[in-house]
């Protein structure tokens, strides 16, 4: 009696799981085709750039000083005591390079996640509100690689992508 019934059990439930719908999307592919992406990709390769040249000037200006020491050392015109000053101040330079090195990537990671924050939040409720339209109980990301197998009729993502005014 009780295998009977463990055995039912088992059916019932085996048969409530295959019934769910599933879908899948391809958000990595989705996000290529929002133009509101590539704009914010722009943006912050343009801060970059501009962050990073400020960067290489403060190296280039190190460099610069370096040499200039290493010559008047080289030419015997300047004392030892001086040379040692100038030193470290150089290391003090080059510290303060590094943390500025540090922020760079902060200030990056702050952009970032200011441009791409609103797009995503956007993408995620288009997903969520074509998942509860179309009743799926779960939907999967095929980019990343975690699903081993779909049926084509279950990709979600021209839905999403009509759901975000994406032509197909």
């Amino acid at each position: 009696m009780k295998k009977t019934f463990l055995f039912l059990l088992g059916c019932l439930l085996t048969s409530g799981v295959f019934a769910q719908k599933f879908g899948y999307c391809n958000s990595g592919a989705l996000l290529t085709q929002i133009p509101e992406v590539k704009a914010a990709d722009s943006d912050l390769t343009a801060f970059q750039t501009q962050l990073t040249k400020r960067g290489q000037e403060m190296v280039e200006a190190l460099q610069k000083k370096a040499q200039d020491l290493e010559r008047k050392q080289q030419q015997g015109t300047i004392s030892p005591k001086d040379l040692e000053m100038q030193s470290a101040k150089l290391k003090e330079e080059e510290a303060a390079i590094a943390k500025y090195e540090q922020e760079v990537y902060e200030k990056l990671s702050i952009k970032r996640e200011e441009l791409f924050k609103p797009i995503l939040d956007r993408v995620n409720q288009a997903m969520a509100d074509v998942a509860k339209e179309n009743q799926f109980m779960f939907v999967f990301d095929s980019g990343s690689q975690v699903l081993l197998y779909s049926d084509e009729s279950l990709d979600v993502t021209k839905l999403v992508k009509a759901k975000l005014g994406i032509p197909n």
